[in-house]
């Protein structure tokens, strides 16, 4: 079962996720000129300045009162739909046109799911899906989302740039995108909606706020443990490096020599974005990543490198990234955590 999970991932990875969805002028250049053009990204972006001063790089956190709105939710549940402007500077002015013409993108969006009757005072766990999904009833089904709720928790649903409500239309979201200046905006995004949406839990009652994420949304939640104070952090078959995922994915041409600069780039221009470039701001017990053996997609290497930055326990279980079997083993050591951090009820 587990080779068939793998073989799944595989094919999922060449159909799918090995086309690129935003082409971007380093896309289409030969290995020479697209070495160039990182380059020149590296200088404007000034890499070292902005590691040094997150809050400069990211946009400003503001203060939200989103607007709600009550929907249906299984038995024993109640849930609403958040909205909030979602609107800051973008760093590169020739982004601009293609980023206005997402106009459901310039809304936040999350699902919050409670019992009835429920006091503000719960903990909240904030949990982040992948690449293509990002509709809230699927991902109630995802997550061990009764569980949380059983167990003490609100659980919140946001969707990530371009995904789920925020998403224009069938075609692939255009972030993460093969233009990196795109996913730099996309990511510089994602943190401002997910800092604004932690600290409103807190103001509204959650005496804690924790967020876990699935592969791409693994990658985020650990991205955002780097530049937000957090009760707990899980990255669940995480998403690590971009330069690593376009390396596996045969992105880089010419040469080995200049397929192995177009990585060290790659790696470079994203480190303004990536989990792995800054301390983490979590305390050491409440950090944990979880892996899968068999996976293909963002292979167990990934989660690797997330935990040995993070110095947090590696918990691998023996299937895939898309079926997860066994992954049960990774939600106990999540219960463990919570309830050694005494957060279950």
């Amino acid at each position: 079962m587990s080779g068939f999970a793998a073989s799944v991932d595989v094919a999922f990875h060449r159909a799918v996720l090995n086309r690129p969805t935003t082409r971007s002028v380093e896309s289409d250049l030969g290995p020479r000129d697209r070495i160039a053009a990182l380059r020149l990204l590296e200088r404007e972006l000034r890499v070292d300045r902005q590691l040094a001063d997150p809050e400069g790089f990211f946009p400003a956190v503001p203060e939200i009162e989103p607007r709600r709105t009550q929907v249906r939710s299984p038995r024993g549940s109640v849930a609403e739909d958040w909205r909030w402007p979602s609107r800051s500077p973008l760093r590169f002015a020739d982004v601009e046109p293609r980023w206005a013409g997402h106009a459901r993108n310039l809304q936040g969006h999350a699902r919050f799911v409670t019992v009835p009757g429920a006091s503000r005072q719960r903990p909240a766990v904030i949990l982040l899906h992948g690449y293509l999904a990002g509709n809230p009833a699927f991902e109630a089904r995802v997550w061990p989302t009764r569980w949380f709720l059983r167990r003490g928790f609100d659980v919140v649903f946001p969707a990530l740039p371009f995904h789920g409500a925020r998403r224009r239309d069938t075609r692939p979201p255009p972030f993460p995108s093969a233009d990196p200046r795109f996913t730099i905006e996309g990511f510089r995004q994602a943190m401002t909606d997910l800092r604004v949406l932690a600290r409103h839990l807190r103001r509204r009652g959650a005496p804690a706020v924790g967020v876990m994420g699935m592969s791409l949304g693994g990658y985020t939640s650990a991205l955002m443990a780097t530049v937000e104070p957090l009760d707990f952090v899980v990255p669940f078959i995480p998403l690590a490096s971009i330069a690593d995922f376009a390396k596996e994915g045969g992105r880089f041409t010419g040469s080995e020599a200049e397929r192995a600069v177009q990585h060290e780039l790659f790696e470079r221009v994203h480190a303004v974005v990536s989990p792995l470039a800054r301390p983490v701001q979590v305390d050491p017990g409440a950090r944990l990543v979880v892996g899968a053996r068999r996976d293909r997609i963002t292979p167990l290497g990934h989660a690797e490198r997330i935990a040995e930055h993070f110095d947090a326990p590696l918990s691998v279980f023996d299937g895939a990234h898309l079926l997860q079997v066994g992954r049960e083993r990774g939600f106990r050591e999540v219960a463990r955590m919570l309830g050694r951090l005494g957060l279950l009820r």
